[in-house]
């Protein structure tokens, strides 16, 4: 199954800065055509975006439909290399900048030891001297210093989202999200793989999505819609294709396209 959504059904249209998916029955007579389900939502907080040096610069909505299922916000895409077994090294030639690593002593996407020093890669690892970075959705079976215990950003499409915002909506690591690039049309699902900042997504959803994918220089200032749900998930890692086929399940059992049209509108 492509990693890319494709609704068999549905095509992803842009109206007054608004994404909407129009389906098959909507080409059909009227008479045809079921009621439009509702969406009762109200705001469940406008969160602030800061800078990177705490900064203040504007808010931005984040809604939730009335039964908690679902809570979506618009923002830009800044890409997430963590995870990746090439995502950082002492040389600074990785996929990302080591700088947004953390520093010797305070390191965030890199697994450290007891004395605080980086774990580097060994021979059987698949980047030999490389940092073991790391994500906060991680395969408990496997050992900190393995870098297969986490989610590999440049294969597995997953979103980022604050610690607070994921509380406020009842998110939890692992649970299911569907993002979509309002400006080119093009949707892809994804896990909830890492906290960090508002608006971020890894390598392999920007892939998905077509957007600069460079942890470096990439990502986008807007026009991503990012649509969240709760207890979707069961809390483990996944490929990219059971990521497909588990939140495919559970969108179209949500309401699929007819459903997020409707909360979009209202």
């Amino acid at each position: 199954m492509s990693r890319v959504l494709a609704f068999a059904s549905a095509a992803l249209l842009l109206s007054a800065g608004v994404a909407t998916f129009r389906t098959a029955a909507q080409d059909e007579p009227a008479v045809a055509q079921q009621a439009a389900p509702s969406c009762d939502k109200s705001m469940l907080v406008n969160f602030e975006i800061s800078s990177r040096d705490g900064q203040p610069l504007r808010e931005a909505p984040v809604w939730q439909t009335s039964d908690g299922s679902a809570f979506f916000f618009q923002a830009g895409m800044t890409i997430d290399a963590d995870g990746a077994p090439n995502a950082y090294n002492p040389d600074n030639t990785g996929l990302d900048d080591l700088a947004n690593a953390g520093e010797p002593g305070h390191w965030q996407g890199i697994v450290q030891d007891e004395m605080g020093e980086p774990f580097v890669q060994g021979l059987d690892d698949p980047f030999p001297g490389y940092y073991v970075s790391c994500t906060s959705l991680v395969d408990r079976s496997r050992r900190p210093n393995d870098p297969r215990r986490y989610v590999d950003a440049s294969k597995v499409p997953y979103v980022v989202l604050p610690g607070g915002l994921a509380r406020a909506g009842g998110m939890h690591l692992g649970d299911l999200a569907l993002v979509t690039n309002q400006r080119n049309g093009a949707s892809s699902y994804a896990i909830f793989a890492d906290v960090g900042t508002f608006g971020e997504g890894s390598i392999a959803l920007a892939d998905n999505l077509g957007i600069h994918s460079d942890a470096r220089i990439g990502g986008t200032r807007g026009g991503i819609l990012y649509v969240l749900f709760p207890h979707s998930g069961d809390g483990t890692p996944h490929t990219a294709d059971e990521i497909s086929g588990l939140a495919g399940k559970h969108v179209e059992s949500w309401g699929g396209p007819a459903r997020l049209d409707a909360c979009l509108r209202n």
